[in-house]
């Protein structure tokens, strides 16, 4: 069996953003030379996102409105968690909202992706540096 460990870095220059990494990910796939097996993309800050969806910036907009509608980032003293010192307790929230993680099946050396799919880092509070842990596994 084959494997990759790599690791993306971002550092936003706002504090949400949505970064479309596929392209990132497919040439980690091709870097490993796996030709059947899974890839792990998966944030390694609980104030920011994976995701999987269409890359179309009415849609990433239209997240961007609904995450701010149900966990606004103002005002911060709305939050609980906000009273340690922090002003991203809505980040935390949004992160949980749109997940952890995603796992793709890697057929033919490729990511097998369904129609539209893409990949994104999904930033709740940005402007400092985060990773993104990239691991695959196959033959």
């Amino acid at each position: 069996m084959k494997s990759l460990t790599e690791y993306l870095s971002f550092n936003t220059k706002s504090r949400r953003d949505y970064i479309n990494i596929t392209a990132a990910v497919s040439e980690l796939v091709l870097k490993s030379g796996v030709k059947e097996g899974l890839c792990l993309v998966n944030t390694m800050h609980i104030t920011a996102s994976v995701f999987i969806n269409d890359n179309e910036r009415g849609l990433l907009n239209d997240f961007d409105d609904f995450l701010e509608n149900i966990a606004p980032h103002e005002p911060v003293s709305k939050y609980r968690h906000n009273r340690s010192g922090e002003d991203n307790g809505d980040a935390h929230i949004k992160r949980t909202i749109m997940g952890r993680e995603v796992v793709v099946a890697i057929t033919n050396g490729k990511l097998d992706f369904g129609p539209w799919e893409q990949i994104f880092y999904g930033e709740f509070d940005g402007q400092r540096p985060k990773r993104v842990l990239v691991k695959i596994i196959g033959e």
